[in-house]
């Protein structure tokens, strides 16, 4: 059963005419006629009985019909959404996104694109790093945007698109609230309250380990915002990337000697064939002016 066949078929049904169904499938008479034998020899009968000046369906063909009509137009709607897919559009982008980026540095990139590109739904996921890689090489994202210490292997292909450096974030009579920068060294015997699926803990632990530096832990949870809430209440420092810091009032002063830097990459599965979203996406994110949106100021030494 072929797609001209069912065209010619319910033309035929909407004009009860051979005559007036080939003009309107533009085609000749006969080539309708062997069109619609041949789906009659497929089907197992006569479809349409003519008598004289009157054509009208068999039991057949009206048992036919509404089957022949749902065909053509999933048929139809299946072409217009593959249109619509290579144009990128009336497509979903399932994106993975690390938890600890903060949402005000990425947002201004978000509204700009959701304006140039209205009919791609973003679908928009957080998680901690390790977690975003894992799912984006089995499928369960299409693209990523993350950093980890050691940057991504070869499964992916990455491009940057802009660092950020980590602070120190303290209540405003904590001692660090006092100094312009706090140094790494500053750290020792302090307490820290700290996310538990820090993508840079090891890294900052072996820093530590590596000059003698203790920090105690007073608290840890995998929520960002109880961990800021605590260093607020004066419970202890914090580590975190400066636009992650999302609560008013907290104190927060660049680390420095060392100064630990991420880079936030967006990420796709290297050699996977990708959707126009994918690359619509891409593209606009390595466009972006992420330049011009510099780091967040950070609040004088008091």
């Amino acid at each position: 059963m072929e797609m001209h066949q069912i065209r010619y078929f319910l033309a035929v049904c909407e004009t009860l005419n051979f005559t007036r169904a080939a003009e309107r499938c533009n085609v000749s008479q006969p080539s309708l006629t062997r069109a619609i034998k041949g789906l009659e020899d497929e089907l197992g009968g006569p479809l349409f009985r003519r008598e004289r000046n009157n054509t009208h369906l068999t039991g057949l063909g009206e048992m036919m019909h509404p089957h022949l009509t749902q065909v053509l137009a999933e048929t139809d709607a299946a072409k217009e959404r593959a249109r619509s897919f290579a144009k990128a559009e009336d497509t979903d982008l399932r994106v993975g996104m690390m938890c600890t980026i903060g949402p005000a540095r990425l947002l201004p990139f978000l509204q700009a694109f959701r304006d140039r590109h209205p009919r791609i739904n973003l679908n928009i996921s957080d998680s901690n790093g390790a977690s975003i890689e894992e799912n984006l090489a089995k499928g369960g994202y299409d693209v990523a945007i993350f950093g980890l210490p050691g940057g991504v292997d070869d499964r992916f292909h990455s491009r940057r698109l802009y660092d950020e450096r980590f602070v120190i974030g303290v209540a405003p009579g904590h001692a660090f609230a006092g100094q312009n920068a706090v140094r790494l060294a500053d750290l020792h015997k302090q307490t820290a309250v700290s996310r538990t699926e820090c993508e840079f803990h090891d890294h900052v632990v072996e820093l530590l380990n590596r000059d003698g530096i203790a920090v105690s832990a007073a608290f840890r949870s995998n929520r960002d915002d109880w961990i800021q809430t605590m260093a607020l209440a004066g419970v202890g420092f914090t580590f975190i990337p400066e636009h992650s810091v999302t609560l008013s009032g907290l104190c927060v002063r660049p680390l420095v000697d060392p100064e630990i830097v991420r880079q936030i990459l967006i990420v796709t599965v290297r050699g996977r064939p990708h959707s126009p979203a994918v690359g619509a996406f891409v593209n606009e994110a390595l466009r972006f002016p992420w330049s011009t949106r510099g780091a967040t100021p950070l609040p004088a030494a008091v």
